[in-house]
């Protein structure tokens, strides 16, 4: 633990099942499966204890090596926000207690982002939840889909999340932009601290219907009035895997013992 850091637990969701690489967690990076270099990076950071929530026998075999803690959870998890309310759950913990979830397809994670997000959670009690962002600097960014955007307020509490280019430059945007003049737009980074008790509650809702046009879960937080913690990251947040062409590139950074990733 980190001084005048409160205790938090970071929890790995890693599931076997993917559309786009199959087995992702089980991945090979370095002679160690890919998951097992998340649980690395957790373990680097504050938390005052780091579980793996998987469903399947395989990746709990795979980090047996390693002494880490695994929790097998139920396999018919709609999403890793679902998996935690199990593992929060399971674990018996009190409806403070505060859990970071970072993604099992992250070998590059940086400890500090994992700390940075609890402590954002820690220092507003009226939040349920926490997360990151950074500025966007390129057009291609801000327009493409497959990135999600956030607003926030002055607080730091967070507006909305989309798909689409939020916010809207209404003067220069008449026609599509060959560049950024500022730094209004941020990318969201998926990394979250959640509270226990939310978990709880979120498990019972039916996804919303913002959450179902713009397939963002963290939207059904927002339409049932809960706040959301955006805090601008401090360090660089590398991509995760998620495709081949991904894990090829991780792979070489790490073999070139360049761990800090670096965005595309």
């Amino acid at each position: 633990m980190g001084i005048g850091m409160k205790e938090f637990i970071a929890v790995i969701p890693a599931r076997h099942a993917s559309s786009r690489l199959p087995g992702k967690p089980l991945a090979e990076i370095n002679g160690m499966p890919m998951v097992a270099h998340v649980w690395q990076r957790a373990c680097e950071s504050a938390a005052g204890r780091v579980v793996v929530a998987t469903d399947d026998e395989r990746i709990r075999a795979a980090l047996a090596p390693f002494d880490a803690e695994v929790l097998l959870t139920r396999a018919d998890h709609p999403s890793g926000t679902d998996r935690l309310a199990e593992v929060a759950e399971r674990l018996g913990l009190a409806d403070d207690a505060v859990l970071v979830n970072v993604q099992g397809d992250e070998p590059l994670i940086p400890p500090a982002l994992i700390d940075q997000v609890a402590a954002r959670l820690f220092d507003d009690p009226g939040a349920t939840i926490a997360t990151l962002a950074e500025p966007i600097a390129e057009v291609e960014t801000l327009f493409n889909p497959n990135v999600v955007k956030v607003v926030r307020a002055l607080s730091g509490r967070a507006l909305y999340f989309s798909r689409a280019p939020i916010p809207w430059d209404r003067e220069a945007f008449a026609t599509r932009p060959e560049l950024l003049e500022t730094d209004a737009w941020l990318r969201h980074i998926g990394i979250y601290a959640y509270r226990a008790g939310f978990l709880a509650d979120y498990r019972d809702w039916p996804p919303s219907s913002l959450e179902r046009l713009e397939q963002l879960e963290q939207l059904r937080a927002l339409h049932h009035g809960h706040a959301i913690q955006v805090a601008l990251a401090r360090v660089p947040h590398p991509a995760g895997v998620d495709t081949e062409a991904d894990l090829t590139r991780v792979r070489a950074l790490m073999s070139a013992g360049n761990e800090s990733g670096g965005e595309e």
